[in-house]
């Protein structure tokens, strides 16, 4: 079992804190492209996508603002992003909503964990990826809370608000991060 610096454990803790109080306040899924101020642009808190939960919890969480951030890495490391969305420029105002970008970003930026499904790997505040079927990215933030097997629950936002939820091993996972 990995030791965490002590740090790390206090940043994870942060962070799902930041994440848990969004639950009850963003309520509905929006995935609308909206022009945002820049930096620390947000939607209004009611509404965002599964993205907006871990911008704001690094934000709110620990004073990292993932728009600035991936937006000033996509300036000099454009190549390194999907070209999924026909950009030829980085767009401050979308760019770090999208699931693809942000793990462009983590691979670069954060500590990269191996992806398995074993529920002991998985640290409070932990970043994870899936794929949704058909075939959509999503993300989620690992919770501090647990399911009564020891299954670490998460925090997202997968269509009806932020949720606090049992469905890490739900999705077939293509990412697991954490912040440094």
């Amino acid at each position: 079992m990995m030791v965490l610096p002590l740090g790390a454990q206090e940043s994870g803790v942060k962070i799902v804190e930041a994440a848990r109080k969004q639950v009850g306040v963003t309520i509905s899924y929006d995935p609308e492209y909206v022009a945002l101020k820049y930096p620390g642009g947000d939607l209004p808190r009611e509404k965002g996508v599964c993205t907006d939960v871990v911008i704001r919890a690094l934000r709110d969480g620990l004073a990292q603002d993932l728009q600035k951030l991936v937006h000033e890495d996509m300036k000099v490391n454009f190549d390194a992003y999907p070209k999924n969305w026909g950009l030829s420029q980085p767009d401050k105002n979308i760019d770090h909503r999208r699931v693809p970008n942000l793990r462009a970003y983590f691979k670069r930026k954060v500590i990269v964990l191996p992806v398995k499904n074993v529920a002991g790997r998985f640290r409070p505040g932990d970043l994870v990826t899936c794929t949704v079927p058909p075939n959509l990215p999503h993300i989620m933030i690992v919770s501090d809370r647990k399911t009564a097997e020891g299954v670490p629950l998460v925090i997202h936002n997968i269509g009806r608000g932020a949720r606090e939820e049992d469905v890490l091993f739900t999705y077939a996972l293509t990412g697991h991060y954490r912040w440094k």
